[in-house]
């Protein structure tokens, strides 16, 4: 399987942190951040990887290369303009669309077995599988409702609320999906999100999974996110060796 990491953004929530550096290239125990998504990525068995480039990106093209420090044949989508979730994806369609592919942001630090994910996903004949989470703040990070087969079947504010029961959870920002989420994005190359693509996908009847994740996660969306995962790593650093492990970490 081939992987994705989304990493064109401009981190506005990160500034002014974020003025002159990427937020890939923020350092958690001496290292960028995105080391230690590619070693995740290597250690879960994925070795050709794709990484959209866009505010700052010469610098992440600079640290990370070919790969091979990894062990990683990796390639870029370099964005004229942001393109979006979706339109990131979409542009790097003619490296992803032999088979089913992973997508990951470039800013988690999480404990998730990518491998039990990939059989969740295989089981169930997903054409798209969300990695969600329990919060308690999950309206903030946009919910995402599944039934009680784990299939997502509302984006709150976005589709009908839907016939018996539903949880609310939270998108983590990882996925794995199948080639079949190109027939759903317009014909050219443009801005929008992957979560449009979803929303017309659950109306067109497509199993979207969603697979609960029970370990730690964080983003580093903001100042105070990166300052207590900096502080929980300077008294903790097996929390970055826990992240990396990937595949059968518990």
């Amino acid at each position: 399987m081939k992987a994705m990491v989304l990493a064109a953004g401009r981190g506005e929530r990160l500034r002014p942190l974020t003025d002159h550096q990427p937020k890939p290239m923020m350092t958690l125990a001496g290292k960028p951040i995105i080391h230690y998504t590619l070693t995740y990525l290597r250690n879960c068995g994925i070795r050709e990887v794709i990484i959209n480039l866009h505010h700052l990106g010469e610098q992440i093209r600079s640290y990370v290369g070919n790969g091979s420090a990894w062990d990683l044949a990796v390639t870029y989508s370099q964005e004229r303009v942001l393109l979006g979730t979706g339109g990131g994806v979409q542009k790097a369609a003619p490296f992803l669309v032999q088979g089913p592919f992973l997508v990951m942001n470039s800013d988690v630090v999480l404990e998730l077995d990518l491998l039990d994910v990939l059989r969740f996903h295989r089981d169930r004949e997903a054409s798209v599988t969300m990695v969600l989470r329990k919060d308690p703040q999950v309206d903030r990070y946009g919910a995402i409702g599944i039934d009680s087969e784990s299939q997502v079947r509302q984006f709150p504010g976005r589709t009908p609320t839907p016939w018996g029961p539903w949880r609310k959870l939270m998108f983590t920002g990882v996925h794995i999906l199948e080639p079949a989420v190109f027939s759903y994005m317009p014909g050219d190359v443009s801005v929008f999100s992957i979560i449009d693509v979803y929303i017309a996908m659950v109306q067109a009847g497509e199993r979207i999974m969603g697979y609960e994740m029970k370990g730690f996660w964080t983003d580093l969306g903001t100042l105070e996110s990166y300052e207590q995962l900096q502080k929980l790593v300077a008294g903790d650093v097996s929390v970055m060796e826990r992240f990396v492990r990937g595949c059968g970490w518990a």
